[in-house]
């Protein structure tokens, strides 16, 4: 629904480990979107030809090869968010340029790109700017048509809080859900 949102998608594959849940997730996206959603018998195949490449798993072994990324495609790596699991194999790192959310979280948490570090395949200066950066025009991202562009997103509070405000006042606008109050007891602190 996000890609769909700000890019043109006429066609999306999906693939997962479990070949049913792929195959219930195509039938309701597609009806839900409008547009064909295929569920792929491989990782490598979903991502044949694609130029926009979402992985969301959570897994500890690499799921995309880089020798299975086309020119120009962009990838969106936003599940493995532990220092030892990773998503993407070392040359779909390498061969990409490489965004983050914020420098200090990929160093200590994106096993997607501390990995091929420790491999000694990249170095720090690998990463080429924070999306706050790009959206600041400081930085730019795509610079020819069959750049390999990767935004390794692990999540930030004020994406968080960004999400919930948009939802929140989606929500007042049209006088729906309820209020709940948080917090607990209110004690007296001596």
């Amino acid at each position: 629904a996000a890609m769909k949102a700000v890019r043109g998608l006429t066609a999306v594959r999906v693939w997962s480990r479990s070949k049913e849940n792929a195959r219930r997730f195509a039938e309701i996206e597609s009806r839900r979107h409008g547009i064909p959603v295929e569920a792929a018998g491989s990782a490598r195949e979903a991502v044949a030809g694609a130029e926009i490449i979402c992985t969301t798993t959570s897994s500890r072994e690499p799921v995309l090869s880089g020798e299975w990324i086309s020119p120009g495609a962009h990838i969106n790596a936003v599940g493995s968010c532990l220092p030892n699991c990773r998503e993407l194999d070392t040359a779909a790192v390498v061969r990409a340029r490489l965004f983050v959310d914020r420098r200090e979280s990929a160093f200590n948490e994106a096993g997607d790109i501390l990995i091929p570090k420790r491999e000694g395949a990249i170095e720090d200066a690998h990463i080429l700017g924070e999306i706050g950066e790009i959206l600041l025009g400081q930085v730019r991202g795509r610079v020819s048509a069959d750049d390999i562009t990767l935004f390794k997103s692990l999540g930030i509070g004020v994406e968080d809080l960004g999400a919930a405000y948009y939802i929140h006042q989606k929500a007042a606008a049209r006088d729906a859900g309820i209020t709940v109050e948080l917090g607990g007891r209110r004690d007296e602190v001596d």
